[in-house]
C-alpha cells in the first residue's frame, strides 16, 4: 500500500475562537491531500485524464471521520494518505492526520473516478479505477 504525505501548516485563521482548528478544515486539507496524492503518485492534472482517460477526476461520495485530539495554530500536521481499498467503481482513500507522533485525526472517504455523461455536459458518471491509474497508486 502506498502512502504518500501531505504537509500543513495550521494558520490563525484555521481556528475557532478557542484556538482549536474549526473542523470543516480538516476536511479541506484531506481533500487537498487526496490530489496530492495522486499526483505524487505521477498521475497527470484531471484536465489532462480527462483528455486520454474521459476521466474528470474522483468526487466524494461517502466520508467517516474520527477526531483523536485537537490542532491549534502554529501545528504543522502531516496528512497521510493510502489507498485501503479498490473497488469496482469506488475506492475507498485513507487519510491519517499527525502531529509528530500524535494521531489528530483518521478518515476514510469513498471516492469514484468520475467522467461525463454522454449527451449531458453537466452530468457525471461512475467508471472503473483504469488499470494505469491503478497501477501507479500502487
Amino acid at each position: 500500500m502506498r502512502e504518500v504525505v501531505y504537509t500543513v501548516r495550521v494558520e490563525f485563521g484555521d481556528c475557532d475562537p478557542a484556538r482549536i482548528v474549526w473542523f470543516p478544515n480538516f476536511f479541506r486539507w484531506i481533500d487537498a491531500a487526496s490530489r496530492h496524492f495522486f499526483v505524487e503518485c505521477g498521475v497527470p492534472p484531471w484536465h489532462e485524464t480527462e483528455k486520454t482517460l474521459g476521466i474528470i477526476g474522483t468526487p466524494l461520495v461517502d466520508t467517516h471521520a474520527s477526531f483523536r485530539k485537537t490542532a491549534s495554530y502554529g501545528d504543522v500536521l502531516r496528512i497521510h494518505t493510502s489507498i485501503a481499498e479498490w473497488r469496482g467503481k469506488s475506492f475507498v482513500q485513507r487519510y491519517r492526520v499527525t502531529r509528530g507522533d500524535d494521531v489528530i485525526m483518521e478518515c476514510d472517504e469513498v471516492r469514484i473516478f468520475a467522467a461525463r455523461r454522454e449527451g449531458d455536459p453537466t452530468g457525471i458518471r461512475a467508471v472503473p479505477a483504469p488499470e494505469e491509474i491503478r497501477k501507479l497508486c500502487g
